[in-house]
């Protein structure tokens, strides 16, 4: 049997516009788009400090994820529409209900929004889901390192290896400032009490006195050698920050032969001062702009009041991709230079490195 909204929708398509239904869905308060994912806040519960899961009903038009994924997050703040990027912190359900865990950011006017102000009945838009950071080899141990808010999404792939019975050791490292901070943490030692195959280890950096089952520090060789003595078998994923992503590799990257890994901080450039600028044609739209090539493209063109759409800011999205017509640019997550003409151009992880011409 159709929906009613897709009935509705069939009749009214040659006489409404896709905008105008959405307005009036949105005044009546409805979970309708036209074809827009949309989800209403149905609980919202603090997590830790300064960090709430907001669990959501969505729409017909939001096609499902899997756990480790992300999804953009888009809400009016003072009349303008922001969007960021958020992981699942659950796995799919059979009542179709999603969860994002947010930790409030100082400046951050998304996380703002949506930790201080959202509330229970709220509706906001969302992306379908993406991210690459899923569960590919479960007939393996598995060694999961979270710092910080990376806890996310590893949280949503720990759920799903622990949902069933566990054949294989799972062991999480998880690093925070201080214990307040921790997330999930009375679920977290739940399932280490009641799954002899899960593995909890907490490491805090900027407590004086710790539990005794604590670990203190940052992540070192030596710590892994002696909590995890068969390195060599595990699937590693990591999720943290930048220099905590580089820094575990680093460390692993001679013991393992599988990593993964995702960092919530976009990468910068160090001499970025002496780059100098570039010019940048926007075609579409007609401008000439001189950029800053000490900055992502992004970065750069919304310090000239340029609003691309854009997600995640880390180059996974895929929200702020758009044409590159000619000119050189460098990717800031590998290093590598691309010159060929139409091609695909994340504009987050990307530097201007000759004049370029984008179709914007």
């Amino acid at each position: 049997m159709p929906s009613i909204q897709s009935s509705l929708k069939k009749v009214l398509n040659p006489l409404i516009a896709a905008d105008v239904f959405d307005f009036w869905a949105e005044e009546l308060g409805l979970l309708w788009s036209w074809q827009r994912p949309l989800a209403r806040v149905v609980a919202r519960r603090v997590e830790a400090k300064n960090t709430v899961t907001l669990v959501l009903k969505t729409n017909k038009h939001f096609s499902g994820f899997k756990a480790g994924q992300h999804i953009n997050v888009t809400v009016d703040v003072n009349g303008a529409r922001l969007t960021r990027s958020y992981s699942l912190s659950d796995v799919p359900r059979e009542d179709g209900l999603i969860a994002i865990t947010v930790k409030h950011v100082d400046g951050g006017k998304v996380s703002t929004q949506l930790c201080q102000h959202t509330q229970v009945g709220d509706v906001i838009e969302l992306s379908q889901a993406f991210g690459e950071m899923t569960l590919t080899a479960i007939d393996k141990p598995h060694l999961l390192l979270a710092a910080g808010s990376g806890i996310t999404p590893l949280m949503s792939l720990i759920r799903q290896l622990t949902a069933g019975q566990m054949t294989h050791d799972v062991t999480l490292v998880y690093w925070a400032k201080t214990r307040a901070e921790f997330c999930f943490l009375q679920e977290l030692k739940a399932i280490a009490a009641e799954q002899t195959h899960f593995h909890l280890h907490l490491a805090l950096t900027a407590e004086r006195v710790l539990l005794s089952t604590e670990l203190q520090g940052r992540p070192t060789a030596k710590l892994f050698t002696s909590i995890i003595p068969n390195l060599h078998e595990q699937a590693v994923l990591a999720c943290g920050s930048a220099g905590f992503v580089d820094s575990v590799r680093a460390l692993l990257i001679t013991e393992i032969t599988s990593f993964q890994a995702e960092a919530f901080t976009p990468p910068v450039i160090s001499d970025g001062a002496a780059l100098g600028t570039v010019r940048v044609e926007l075609k579409a739209s007609q401008k000439v702009l001189e950029l800053s090539a000490g900055q992502s493209i992004l970065s750069a063109l919304e310090a000239q009041g340029i609003q691309p759409a854009s997600g995640c800011r880390m180059g996974i999205c895929n929200t702020c991709t758009c044409q590159k017509l000619s000119g050189i640019t460098q990717d800031l997550q590998t290093g590598e230079l691309e010159a060929e003409p139409q091609t695909a151009l994340k504009l987050c992880v990307s530097r201007a490195y000759s004049d370029l011409i984008l179709d914007l």
